[in-house]
């Protein structure tokens, strides 16, 4: 068995985790019908007794939660405490609406480092590390969570934040960072300055290195381990939850372990709302069975995954779910044809000359749609001839067409100038056609 943090927990009979899981949301629905209007108002309104719940399978009798419904309790209408007892907010950034305000009680703020702690563990993290967080260190989860997190394991941390990737490559060879947390495209970033620098990769002391905050391939996961050499494993979280925490791999590498004891799992149809089977693809929802201060019933958290339900090697008994493949509102449709962002990204990495960091614009002509991808070259192509820029571009656009059912225009722009939000995710879609309404 690899090592846990919290091996009674992580270990955990599924008989005795069952039981655990009914007691923590018995309790907690308890406490959001007493202290938290929309949900007294959805119990009455569906004739639910948050106390007669014997099984959690009851869960199913609740209505969801939406982020429409988190932005008509902006900012603390969905609180379950006083404001005097919590002790910090993040927000979500925000970019779609007003942000999400998220509450944490001090209890609140334990367990979220023991639960990031986790999952450092699980991706090979232990306290003779040093741990370097790019990750943005504002309301954004990120960047605490891991800090906190990485402090339960024992570990040394480097709280870099994020940008300043020059900075980033001196911090690493300086102070012999380990473990490196950051989003998967800025992992790229910092391995094409690496290379712009003449640094010496092997020369590193990376070990480990655990990405998220964003959707990304198996592909792009070869290729940060291959240029930054180390293993890399994915994370999930959300602000709206906890931030991250709420699931890692191990380093068996085969799906992303659920702190179960914490999180009520299920996998739902994004169109009817009806809970799939185990293995079936849809859409996340969550059920916090732990927060005090931010309690979530049945949220509907946009991404669509997958429930792995087999043993892990590593001997963790908590259920894991698949990568995050996409979300329910990012699939663009261009001229009638349903086209994911993550699937233009799994294509560039197949294609030499190329990086994962690129753009789509969306415009409409007329009454047809126009796509321009924007695709950041990789530091060698940039200097050579302009007729191998033209070979790129016409071996993308060919590609594009043939793997899509669509015709994308694509565009060569200077590495890292594509836009990066403040939490160092890659802007990835520019629509103008809702700008254009």
């Amino acid at each position: 068995m690899r090592e846990c943090f919290e091996p009674r927990y992580e270990t955990m009979d599924r008989a005795e985790l069952g039981q655990l899981q009914l007691e923590r949301l018995q309790e907690t629905l308890a406490r959001v019908a007493r202290n938290v209007p929309l949900y007294r108002k959805r119990f009455a309104e569906h004739d639910i007794d948050p106390e007669a719940f014997a099984d959690v399978v009851d869960l199913r009798r609740l209505p969801f939660t939406t982020k429409a419904d988190l932005r008509e309790a902006y900012p603390y209408g969905l609180f379950a405490v006083p404001l005097r007892d919590v002790v910090r907010l993040h927000a979500s950034s925000g970019t779609s609406g007003k942000p999400v305000v998220a509450g944490y009680t001090r209890n609140d703020v334990k367990t979220w480092s023991r639960l990031v702690a986790r999952v450092l563990v699980a991706a090979g993290a232990g306290r003779d590390d040093v741990v370097q967080i790019a990750l943005g260190y504002g309301l954004f989860t990120g960047g605490m969570g891991f800090h906190y997190g990485a402090e339960a394991v024992g570990a040394a941390v480097i709280p870099a934040s994020s940008g300043g990737t020059r900075r980033q490559v001196a911090i690493m060879q300086d102070y012999r960072t380990t473990v490196f947390v950051a989003t998967p495209s800025y992992a790229l970033h910092l391995a094409e300055t690496l290379d712009a620098m003449e640094v010496n990769v092997n020369a590193l002391s990376l070990r480990y290195g655990l990405f998220g905050a964003e959707i990304w391939s198996e592909a792009m996961r070869g290729a940060i381990e291959d240029r930054l050499k180390l293993t890399a494993t994915d994370n999930y979280g959300l602000s709206e939850i906890m931030g991250p925490g709420v699931a890692g791999e191990c380093l068996e590498r085969a799906g992303m372990h659920v702190s179960e004891d914490h999180f009520l799992i299920e996998v739902v149809d994004p169109a009817t709302g009806a809970v799939l089977s185990d293995g079936e693809e849809g859409e996340l929802v969550i059920t916090t069975l732990t927060k005090e201060a931010f309690p979530m019933i049945r949220y509907r958290t946009g991404d669509i995954t997958r429930i792995l339900p087999e043993p892990c090697p590593c001997g963790r008994t908590m259920r894991r779910i698949a990568r995050i493949v996409g979300r329910c509102d990012d699939m663009l449709i261009i001229r009638g044809v349903n086209v994911f962002p993550s699937r233009i990204e799994s294509l560039l990495l197949e294609i030499e000359g190329t990086t994962p960091n690129y753009r789509i614009v969306l415009d409409r002509k007329g009454a047809l749609d126009e796509a321009l991808v924007e695709v950041e070259p990789t530091e060698e192509l940039l200097f050579d001839r302009v007729s191998e820029h033209q070979a790129l571009l016409d071996k993308l656009e060919r590609r594009f067409a043939s793997e899509l059912g669509v015709g994308l225009t694509v565009r060569l722009v200077e590495p890292g100038s594509l836009a990066r939000g403040q939490e160092g995710k890659t802007i990835r879609v520019f629509d103008r056609r809702r700008l254009a309404g």
